[in-house]
C-alpha cells in the first residue's frame, strides 16, 4: 500500500519527489541524534542491571518520538520558506504545489523512511542464528512486524496533514494531539509479544487520524461515498 502511494500520487511530479526526499531525510536524521543520546546512555550506565537497561530503552523510544516531532516541526518552517520563494519565482504568483500537499509527502517521506528502517532491522534479523518460535514464541513475529510497519507509514502521513494544519492555523492542540497519539502508537509496542495489545490500538488510531485528515483536507462524507461508488 505505500509503494501504491508512492507510485500513483508522487512518482509523477519531481518536486513531490524532492520534498518526500527530504522529509526522509529530516527522519534520518533525528533518528540518528536520538540514537546517539540513547548509545551514550547505555554505555554510561550499568549494563547488568536489567531495570535500568530497560527503563533507558522507554526513554529512548520517547525521546526519539519527541525529537521526530520536533524535526517535522523544522520541516513545516523549511517548506513554508520553500512555498514563499515558488511563489516569488512563478509567472502568476501561485505556488505549484499547495500547503496540503506539501504536508502529505512530507508525511510520506516520514513513513517510508521510518518503514524501511523498521524492515532493515527484521531482515537483519532473520539471518539468525535460530528460528522464530523454537522457544515457544509467537511464530507471527514477522507478519505482524509487516501490519506494524504498515500501519505507521500510513500514521506518519495522516500525522504530517494533521501536524502542518495545525501550525498553518494555530491550532497547537492539533499539534499535541499528533504528539501524544505518537507516543501512545509507540508505547504499545512494549506490550508485545502480545501483539494484539500493538496492533489494534495502533490501528483504532490510525482509522481516527485517517477520517481527521480527510476531514482537514477538505473531504466529506459525500464525496466519500461517490468515491466507493466510483461517481464523479
Amino acid at each position: 500500500p505505500a509503494l501504491g502511494l508512492f507510485l500513483f500520487t508522487i512518482a509523477r511530479d519531481p518536486l513531490r519527489i524532492i520534498i518526500l526526499i527530504a522529509g526522509a531525510f529530516f527522519w534520518l536524521v533525528s533518528l540518528l541524534l536520538s540514537s546517539l543520546i540513547w548509545f551514550i546512555a547505555v554505555k554510561a550506565s550499568d549494563p547488568q542491571d536489567e531495570q535500568l537497561q530497560k527503563g533507558l530503552l522507554i526513554f529512548g523510544v520517547m525521546f526519539s518520538v519527541l525529537l521526530q516531532e520536533a524535526f517535522r516541526f523544522l520541516y513545516y518552517k523549511l517548506l513554508r520558506k520553500a512555498i514563499e520563494g515558488l511563489v516569488a519565482l512563478s509567472e502568476d504568483g501561485c505556488s505549484p504545489i499547495s500547503i496540503q500537499q506539501m504536508a502529505y509527502v512530507a508525511g510520506v517521506g516520514f513513513g517510508l523512511m521510518s518503514g524501511a528502517f523498521s524492515m532493515i532491522n527484521l531482515l537483519a534479523d532473520t539471518l539468525g542464528p535460530g528460528t522464530v518460535g523454537i522457544h515457544g514464541d509467537s511464530q507471527l513475529y514477522f507478519l505482524t512486524s509487516a501490519f506494524m510497519t504498515m500501519v505507521l507509514i500510513f500514521l506518519h502521513t495522516f500525522w504530517g496533514i494533521l501536524f502542518f494544519h495545525g501550525c498553518e492555523h494555530r491550532r497547537w492542540w492539533e499539534i499535541m494531539a499528533v504528539v501524544v497519539m505518537h507516543l501512545a502508537v509507540s508505547g504499545s509496542t512494549f506490550c508485545n509479544p502480545l501483539y494484539v495489545g500493538s496492533l489494534v490500538p495502533s490501528y483504532l488510531l490510525m482509522a481516527t487520524a485517517a477520517a481527521w485528515a480527510y476531514l482537514l483536507s477538505g473531504g466529506s462524507a459525500q464525496n466519500l461515498w461517490r468515491f466507493l461508488l466510483c461517481k464523479s
